[in-house]
């Protein structure tokens, strides 16, 4: 065993001395114990005293110490950013309007702090204050709908009991609600949250239900569940977001100027990029979902040229075209001021 070796070898048999004694070990027997001095045993015992609570008591006159808790509670101990991350994380998902699964996380978060002592409490309280105070989910522009808790509820219960949903449904395109029965094959959480269902005995794929528009939901008797061979993950990859239309093969040359910018951007999930001799990059995807594609590609003008497929290059032309009603307004008052100049001069 190497030197390095040797000590790290010390150092963890010290750590499962102090946490095994209930007496505590003195620095004395910290020494003899592992065969170094006294003084190589104090600083043993500082390093220690960084990650583990060390307590510190008197016993004749001896200082002695031991690690306060079983070393599996010390390993499992949330820390003050984790306990921020999710106090955080509950703060966005209540200002973005997601009440539901905000509730869920406040529990599991009243949970993770009624879990500890008053000793923990203190030891993370003044970490915890500052990184709440000074921490945020951002919440941007998107949908605000109110789910009831009992909808979720009764979703996750069908899941868990192999069972089907039913519940009357309405959307835009049929404003009136219309009964269905579908067989749960998942959860999808985001701005709005979304049950992916099949209706049974049919051949058709499955499909997004949204909870918010659910109505009279109930745990059906008929039982159905998702395959076993089926995966959530592989569902969604087939589109870009939620609408879901026929795949296309989406091919994005991006300029040499936004490699970088490409490099740290993620357009789809099973995304393949190709060096140009350029300096540009090319990506390639299978995904439906051309008109969330083509909304989000705005956010790309000027920095990259989609070479196909033509549907993705028709709905961007549709698009761009809709998007230039929004400054009709603009062109009035331009064209107006434009005349106002030219009869001034």
């Amino acid at each position: 065993m190497t030197e390095r070796m040797g000590k790290l070898d010390r150092l963890l048999m010290l750590v499962h001395a102090l946490a095994d004694s209930s007496d505590g070990l003195t620095l004395d027997e910290m020494g003899e114990l592992l065969g170094v001095n006294r003084r190589t045993a104090e600083r043993m015992r500082d390093i220690i005293a960084q990650h583990f609570d060390l307590d510190e008591f008197m016993d004749d006159r001896r200082k002695r110490f031991r690690i306060r808790d079983s070393l599996r509670r010390v390993f499992t101990r949330p820390t003050a950013a984790e306990v921020a991350a999710l106090q955080a994380e509950v703060v966005g998902r209540r200002e973005a309007g997601q009440e539901v699964r905000a509730r869920e996380l406040s529990g599991l978060l009243a949970k993770v702090k009624g879990a500890f002592d008053d000793r923990e409490k203190r030891r993370i309280e003044p970490d915890l204050d500052a990184l709440t105070r000074l921490q945020r989910t951002m919440v941007g522009a998107g949908p605000v709908a109110s789910v009831a808790p009992e909808t979720i509820g009764a979703v996750q219960q069908a899941i868990l009991a192999g069972c089907c949903m039913e519940f009357d449904y309405a959307s835009d395109e049929r404003p009136e609600a219309r009964w269905r029965r579908v067989i749960p094959y998942g959860l999808v959480h985001g701005p709005l949250t979304y049950l992916v269902g099949k209706m049974p005995d049919r051949a058709d794929q499955p499909v997004y239900y949204r909870l918010d528009r659910m109505m009279n939901v109930r745990v059906s008797d008929m039982l159905g569940c998702a395959p076993d061979d089926w995966s959530l993950d592989d569902w969604l990859g087939e589109s870009f977001g939620v609408w879901r239309d026929e795949k296309q093969h989406v091919v994005l040359r991006i300029l040499p100027h936004a490699t970088a910018r490409a490099r740290q951007w993620r357009f789809h999930r099973t995304q393949q990029t190709e060096n140009l001799v350029d300096g540009g990059i090319r990506i390639s995807f299978t995904s439906g979902g051309l008109r969330e594609l083509a909304e989000h590609l705005f956010t790309w003008a000027g920095d990259l040229v989609i070479e196909s497929p033509q549907p993705l290059i028709a709905m961007m032309r549709e698009r761009l075209a809709a998007a230039g009603g929004m400054l009709d307004g603009l062109r009035q008052d331009q064209d107006t001021t434009c005349s106002v100049v030219a009869v001034a001069n």
